[in-house]
This record gives structure tokens, sequence and C-alpha cells, in this order.
């Protein structure tokens, strides 16, 4: 049933997808609404809220799961189908790709900074079509991580409240990472990113080792191995909003199998900022977002292929 429910959705979504703006906008006022209640500038403020916020929305997810698939396995399939469809979004964030793609191709500079602009929330008005390209590739890649392979497998491995757990812990991190200030003294933040960085350790992984198997597996391992720490370490000194350890994992992975050079400084509005490079090979350009495109299409039908055959094998096994 696992299988089948990612089928049906991945399908739904291509006919009708939720209207990111509308998602993120509930995700934001959730967030904003945990914070009002529960900040009072402490950790274990910080804990109560993710508790009753996430994983309190999960368990009851897993219980009414677990309840309807006994009393029918269609009930609980249309459980799983609806969850996984209001938490898994390819297409949540493909259109933002897509059009800064076809806005350099047609030479529309501004256009293409405004677009990644409104993506990523932070300014991009003195970026180079160079730099969008890369910028895009490396927001591209995160979000495809995030929004897919990493619900993904919390759906296969919990079910419909392991897509929740994911998705809401993610919505928390992001925001309060936003709204609250740890240099101030509030230590709110704290136990949101820690739990986040627990949910997304293997997966993140586990993603980053599919990019390394469907593109150039030598370059992407060697780049994982020997850069993703260095973007951890700017990570933890630059004020990157919602960024976490993982995604230079993701990132010097996907850069190594495309062949392509991510990361690297960026204009800002006080010198550069001193981003540390990540894969090997060209700057990144029109044609690379093309590529990182067809790197996330085979992950994604790789991870089908795997999870297909473990159904396969249960099946035969009973």
């Amino acid at each position: 049933m696992t299988f089948l429910a990612i089928i049906c959705v991945l399908v739904l979504e291509q006919l009708k997808a939720l209207p990111a703006e509308r998602v993120a906008a509930w995700q934001a006022h959730y967030a904003v609404f945990l914070e009002r209640q529960f900040n009072g500038g402490e950790a274990r403020h910080g804990a109560a809220a993710w508790g009753l916020g996430v994983a309190l929305p999960a368990l009851l997810i897993l219980v009414l799961h677990a309840a309807l698939d006994a009393v029918h396995p269609v009930l609980g399939f249309l459980v799983a189908v609806a969850v996984l469809y209001l938490t898994m979004g390819l297409r949540q964030f493909s259109h933002f790709f897509t059009d800064i793609q076809m806005a350099l191709r047609m030479g529309e500079i501004e256009r293409a900074r405004r677009l990644l602009e409104t993506w990523r929330g932070h300014g991009a008005a003195r970026f180079s079509s160079a730099e969008i390209s890369r910028l895009a590739i490396e927001q591209g890649v995160v979000a495809a991580h995030r929004h897919v392979f990493a619900p993904l497998f919390w759906f296969a491995v919990l079910g419909p409240a392991g897509a929740v757990l994911y998705r809401l812990g993610l919505c928390v991190m992001q925001r309060w990472a936003v709204t609250v200030l740890p240099e101030s003294g509030n230590s709110f933040f704290r136990f949101a990113q820690q739990a986040f960085q627990w949910l997304d350790w293997l997966p993140a992984r586990l993603t980053a080792a599919t990019f390394a198997i469907v593109g150039d597996f030598e370059d992407a391992v060697y780049c994982w191995r020997t850069q993703a720490s260095q973007w951890a370490q700017w990570v933890q000194g630059a004020a990157e909003q919602g960024a976490d350890m993982a995604s230079g994992i993701l990132l010097s992975s996907a850069a190594g199998a495309l062949g392509v050079r991510l990361g690297l400084p960026l204009p800002g509005e006080i010198g550069f900022d001193a981003r540390p490079e990540l894969g090997l090979g060209d700057d990144a350009d029109i044609e690379h977002l093309q590529s990182a495109v067809g790197l996330v299409w085979r992950a994604l039908v790789l991870c089908l292929l795997l999870l297909a055959l473990l159904t396969v094998a249960s099946w035969v096994g009973q």
C-alpha cells in the first residue's frame, strides 16, 4: 500500500498541485501561533511547543491511520494518500525553478532576480546570470530533498505520521529561525533546530547517496567527503536563516554528481559573502539548471524502483 499511495500522490500532484503560496502562509501562521503561545525565552518552552505542535499531531495521525486501517484497508489507504498529498510537494517549488530557467533563457535577468529573491527570501539585485543559476540549483536541490525525498523516507518508515512529523518539524524550524533571535539569549529555537537535525540526519545522507548513484559517483563522493564539512562550518558562522548542517552534504554531493561548482562567494550588501566552494568542474549556467532537473528526476525514479522491489519482496515473502 505504501508504494501505491506514493504513486497516487505523484500523479495527483501533477494533475493538481497545492498552491505553494497558501501552503507557505498556513505553515508560517501555524509556527508563529505556537511561538507566540509558548515562547518564554527558554529551551524547555521550545521543547513544549515542539511536542504539542509537531509530535502530538503526528501521534494523532498515527492513531487515526491505524484505527481506520483496522476498520478497512481502503480507509487507511485514503488517509495515507491525503496526508502525503498535503505534506509532499514537488510542484510546490518546481515552478520557481522552471520560471527562473525560462527568464534566463529569454535574457530577462531582472525577472530572474525577482523570482529568486521571492523563492529564497533574500535580496538578489546584484547577482549575475551565473550566480542566479548557481543559487537556483542550490535552492532546488535542498527543496527537492525537503519536499520530496525526506517526506517519502519518513512516510515509508512510519507511514503518514512520519511525513507529518518531518514536515511540521521543518515548518517550525524554518519559521522560528526567522522570528526568534538566538543571539538575544532566547533559547526557544534550540530544541526545534536539534530535533530537525535528528529527523534529517539519515534522510539527507540517503538523498546525497542517491544523487551520487544517478550522477558522477566518484566526484560526488569526493566532494561529499572533502567539502561538506567546510559548508557546515560556514553555516555555523553565517546568518543563513533556516540553514542546517545537512545542506552541505546535499549540495556537495549534487555538485559533484552534476560536475558543476556551487557555493562560492556572493556579492552582499557590504562586500562579499565568503561561501566555500562546492563541487568540481564548470561554473553554473542555464544548461546546468536543466541537468539539475534531470538529476532530481533520476533520483526519484531510483527511489521508486527500490521501493517497488521491497514491496514485491514483501509480497513474495508472505
